[in-house]
């Protein structure tokens, strides 16, 4: 009996480490979608003006390494917010931008709405089924350089519906990493819980974007 107890012991605490990483990865990622939001409500109200490219490249990629090397801190946890926090302020302007449509509301609320959808639905999925989609890895990585190529592309080319397929891609892209993270969790794939929730924000951040702009494209005043 006690030599069964110590061959099952392994799988315990391997079950009880993920059970952690879940229950701190969704907890952060609440609180930093919440801060986020509110300083995407501040940002919005302010009626800043989005800030330059390059800004935001520095801004994100600066602060998404340093959350990456402090990950195993209590420092990690600050950047986390700094983070998801210089997102929230970028995406006061987008939403501006939608609001002063004619159906503006209505345009934001869908793309709300339809994010709380898919991600919801796509992390209950893996949960649940608890399938491995490791195999995503390659579509991933094949999906990064044609949507930068892709982007690169409507910056010198007046393609038309360039723009919608591009938003496109990224919905699927999004929730391909989405399905790939959360699997990542639960197989024992990834074990630090900051490193998981900034990816899943990212995720949701895009696939947000995304949404909203396929959905002001079909409003046909975007």
């Amino acid at each position: 009996m006690r030599e069964q107890d110590y061959a099952h012991s392994p799988s315990r605490v391997e079950q009880t480490a993920v059970s952690s990483v879940l229950r701190n990865t969704y907890g952060l990622l609440a609180l930093t979608l919440a801060f986020s939001g509110i300083v995407a409500f501040m940002a919005q109200r302010a009626n800043v003006p989005y800030p330059n490219i390059f800004i935001v490249l520095i801004g994100f990629y600066g602060l998404f390494f340093l959350t990456a090397k402090l990950r195993d801190s209590g420092w990690g946890i600050l950047s986390t917010f700094a983070l998801t926090g210089f997102m929230g302020y970028t995406l006061g302007p987008i939403l501006n931008r939608y609001l002063g449509m004619a159906n503006g509301a209505e345009v934001v609320s869908s793309a709300f709405m339809m994010t709380a959808l898919v991600f919801c639905g796509l992390s209950a999925y893996v949960l649940t089924t608890r399938k491995d989609m490791s195999f995503l890895s390659g579509f991933i990585t094949a999906g990064f350089f044609v949507l930068i190529g892709a982007m690169l592309a409507s910056f010198f080319f007046q393609i038309s519906g360039l723009q919608l397929a591009i938003s496109a891609g990224f919905v699927l892209f999004s929730s391909a990493c989405i399905l790939f993270q959360t699997s990542a969790i639960i197989h024992g794939g990834e074990r630090n819980y900051i490193m998981a929730t900034i990816s899943l924000y990212v995720s949701i951040y895009n696939l947000f974007v995304s949404l909203l702009q396929i959905f002001g494209i079909m409003s046909g005043d975007d």
